[in-house]
């Protein structure tokens, strides 16, 4: 971090941030400066503040399960008024859906083996219809013996077809050289055809 004239530069290293390499794969972030941002696998916040930047007007609710980097995220808060900090497991969104409320994006960053049905699940009880859901998928998280290519291919078919809501995938793209054996991938809300009429 360096200060200069009273204005704060920071790296955002990709190498440390999936959403950090997806900006450099050419993803086109629909991160607004009024954004509410339902962010999952928080961590110790190191992305969570860059999106923290990019929301100034908005909200970051930071959802993570472990309490050890929660104790970082905490000192982050208290720093940065917009995050909001939720110890949970974003497989139970019902635990804190009273502190989030509908928001305009859900970047999810979670290491469990079914991250198709938690973004799904979080979806379905935040997502804005016209919002965005940013997914960071990782294949040895899901599948340790099928092919990194397989299991992206089954997990992109799960959000397409086998929960509600059910998603259009936008954009997937391997996250490699950054982060190996991930997929990023952006994705809406598909409209039914009635609704389309």
């Amino acid at each position: 971090m360096l200060f200069l004239e009273g204005i704060e530069y920071r790296i955002w290293d990709p190498r440390r941030s999936k959403l950090g390499a997806m900006v450099l794969k050419k993803f086109e972030v629909p991160l607004r400066k009024d954004s509410r941002v339902l962010y999952l696998g928080a961590a110790t916040g190191t992305t969570v503040s860059h999106v923290s930047d990019i929301v100034s007007e908005g909200a970051v609710y930071a959802v993570e399960f472990s309490a050890r980097s929660m104790r970082n995220l905490l000192g982050l808060a208290d720093r940065r008024k917009n995050i909001h900090p939720i110890l949970a497991d974003a497989g139970r969104p019902e635990r804190y859906a009273h502190l989030v409320g509908a928001v305009d994006v859900i970047f999810q960053d979670v290491a469990q083996p079914n991250q198709a049905e938690i973004a799904a699940k979080n979806a379905a009880r935040f997502l804005k219809k016209e919002g965005f859901l940013l997914l960071s998928l990782k294949a040895r998280s899901i599948d340790t013996t099928a092919s990194p290519k397989q299991v992206f291919k089954n997990e992109v078919k799960k959000l397409e077809e086998a929960f509600e809501p059910k998603f259009e995938i936008l954009k997937a793209r391997e996250l490699a050289p950054f982060h190996e054996d991930h997929l990023g991938l952006i994705a809406k809300i598909r409209v039914s055809e009635n609704e389309k009429i």
